[in-house]
């Protein structure tokens, strides 16, 4: 009995120490929570798995993929990667779709991302369609190299192979993973391998490219003969003669280019000033498809440094009042147009209260018919200056399809007026709360998704393309405007903010403003304002998109005199925690607007629901940026798009969607 016993020990003992030395490499250690990097992920695709497999498995753009040549068949990823404040080891987030209902999540996980995923301990049968949120292994460099690359062991690789494939040392590739043996790796196991440089290259796209035509045959010795001949007998006399001409004509187009930019500058200074008799300008501002060389305001006509007369006269001549606290100097290359008062009382019908859009952050806004065209009027007290200056002299330095335009602006001596686009349908606010009171059919499940990407691209723009990066500091569904398309445009930039360089990244310390049930934890509690500040409030919109519920939500309490008022976030959050997967999103029934009537794929509801989630976590490291909601949004509409043409064979269903579009 004894024996038997000592060679059980021996057995588990045997096996112990096998599972521990063979234990792939755990995740990456980290102390600070607030570390985000770049890095990259080695990925092997089946045959089966294109571009757009591996975009959705990882949940990046098309720009993030590299391909290794020398026919190792890998490609790399590019993710960020954050230290996570739970379990202090690196990570990075993606979502999975199962294709299939055969075998359990655990294993089509694994075999699917073959070690890169940290695979979610569950023997939950796999059911097509569910969506699977997942944590993928990366680490951020020491500062001795610029990314590290998370690579899975395959069969024949060593490390010496992996040093000599990747342009590093053996020795390194040890230190970074604590490796003693290096003839003791494990295929399977997964490793980091420092870099300095982008791995790969581009991933090859072809878009619509000819088929490439078969391969020509071997010149004869004649023809070969022939053309050593012909180019004895180039004329290079001629040759030199023609770069001579080809240069005069460049310079001559050079030339008429300015002369026909010169004249058109001044053709529409004499039209400006060109006037009727009553006083009226002889022309109209009109929208633009890209600025032209007189115009530089955006999309709309701009006036130039010689159409702005200040002036003190009586506004009833027509002339332009401008307060000395808005020199024609104020802003830096961009001028919007300067209407005049009578212009502006007669476009809003002396502001009558049937004019009347809704009031801004500063202001009330009109709908004004100006020289023939639709516009929205902002109207703001003088003693507003500041904040008028602020408004436009960023509305000047933006402009995208997703932003409300800057048209102009006129003053009094009382007030100052902001002329901006027209959006036809209104606030998003309205046609989620209460659309039907409010004259509005309920919006359809793909409106709400390209809504929210049109939005968030248009906040990915100040926050990243901008000469100068903004923070809006004020996004909720009031600001969030319909065109007649129905296409969204963020509106009101009273708030928004330069985003300063610190030592911690990016952000500008203010006292805070906005609106609450919006706000950020990390505002609230200390004003600093980032561009994670934007992605928290974008996240209550996304929720608000998918509830129909405000930002702020008011419960009786148990009494009538001490009402609850809860935040949107927070009830979404609770529902979330009892909601696994997509296929488990029957218990948020009551937390889904009940206007869409049942009619939105659950999948990709439940993505934009994580997708919510990551944007409103209390860890601003742990929120994407907006490109990467963007990259979501996209996917999640693709998506979303392919579930509506199932919809075909209902008749009924499908054309409801399409007008609804």
């Amino acid at each position: 009995m004894g024996f038997v016993r000592t060679q059980i020990l021996i057995f588990v003992g045997i096996f112990l120490f096998h599972l521990v030395c063979s234990y792939p490499t755990p995740p990456m250690n980290c102390t600070d929570t607030t570390r985000l990097c770049t890095s990259y992920l080695a990925f092997r695709p089946q045959e089966n798995q294109t571009l757009a497999v591996i975009q959705s498995m990882f949940d990046v753009l098309p720009g993030d993929i590299t391909v290794e040549g020398n026919n190792h068949g890998y490609v790399f990823i590019k993710k960020n990667c954050s230290c996570l404040s739970t379990t202090k080891n690196y990570a990075t987030n993606t979502t999975f779709t199962v294709k299939s209902n055969e075998g359990n999540v655990h294993d089509m996980v694994l075999g699917a991302y073959y070690g890169l995923a940290i695979v979610p301990n569950t023997a939950r049968k796999a059911k097509v369609g569910a969506v699977v949120s997942l944590r993928l292994f990366c680490g951020c460099s020491s500062g001795l190299w610029n990314y590290l690359m998370s690579y899975v062991m395959m069969e024949g690789d060593t490390l010496g192979s992996l040093a000599s494939r990747f342009g590093v040392s053996m020795d390194i590739i040890e230190k970074v993973n604590g490796i003693y043996n290096p003839d003791n790796v494990t295929v399977g196991d997964l490793y980091y391998i420092p870099l300095n440089s982008v791995p790969g290259e581009p991933y090859p796209v072809e878009i619509g490219s000819p088929p490439a035509p078969g391969p020509a045959p071997p010149p004869s010795v004649d023809s070969f003969s022939d053309y050593v001949n012909h180019k004895a007998h180039v004329p290079y006399g001629w040759i030199l003669g023609s770069s001579g001409f080809a240069l005069a004509f460049i310079v001559l187009s050079v030339a008429l280019c300015i002369f026909l930019r010169r004249s058109c500058c001044f053709t529409e200074v004499e039209r400006k000033h060109a006037k009727d008799l009553d006083g009226k300008s002889s022309h109209k501002f009109h929208i633009l498809p890209k600025p032209s060389f007189c115009c530089a305001s955006g999309r709309y006509m701009c006036c130039k440094a010689g159409d702005v007369k200040q002036t003190n006269g009586d506004s009833s001549n027509h002339q332009i009042t401008i307060p000395k606290a808005l020199g024609a100097d104020v802003f830096d290359m961009e001028k919007p147009v300067v209407f005049t008062y009578d212009e502006i009382t007669f476009a809003t019908d002396e502001f009558s209260d049937s004019r009347l859009l809704g009031h801004g952050t500063y202001g009330s806004v009109y709908f004004g018919l100006l020289r023939d065209q639709e516009v929205a009027i902002k109207r703001m007290t003088a003693t507003k200056t500041k904040e008028f200056m602020s408004e436009m002299k960023v509305m000047c330095k933006v402009h995208h399809t997703n932003l409300v335009e800057l048209i102009g602006y006129a003053a009094s001596d009382d007030e100052l007026f902001l002329i901006c686009e027209y959006a036809q349908k209104g606030s998003l606010k309205s046609h989620l709360h209460d659309p039907q009171n409010k004259g509005h059919t309920s919006l359809s499940w793909i409106m709400r998704i390209q809504i929210a990407l049109d939005a968030a691209r248009g906040l990915e723009y100040i926050h990243e393309h901008t000469r100068t990066h903004y923070v809006h500091r004020d996004i909720k569904t009031s600001n969030i405007l319909l065109d007649g398309a129905f296409r969204a445009k963020i509106s009101d930039f009273g708030l928004a903010k330069l985003v300063g360089k610190t030592c911690d990244g990016e952000a500008s310390t203010t006292k805070v403003v906005g609106t609450y049930g919006y706000l950020a934890p990390e505002y609230l509690s200390n004003g600093l304002a980032t561009t994670k500040s934007d992605v928290y409030a974008f996240g209550v919109v996304l929720f608000e998109i998918i509830s129909g519920r405000e930002a702020i939500i008011r419960t009786e309490g148990m009494t009538m005199k001490n009402p609850e008022r809860r935040s949107l976030a927070s009830i979404m959050l609770a529902a979330l925690r009892s909601t696994p997967d997509s296929m488990s999103i029957s218990s948020m029934k009551d937390y889904i607007d009940p206007n869409m009537m049942d009619l939105y794929p659950h999948d990709c509801l439940y993505k934009m629901s994580m997708l919510a989630k990551q944007c409103v976590d209390d860890d601003p490291i742990l929120r994407p940026d907006m490109k990467q909601v963007v990259i979501s949004l996209s996917q999640i509409l693709l998506s979303s798009v392919e579930w509506e043409a199932t919809l075909a064979g209902n008749s009924m269903v499908f054309s409801g969607l399409v007008q609804g579009r």
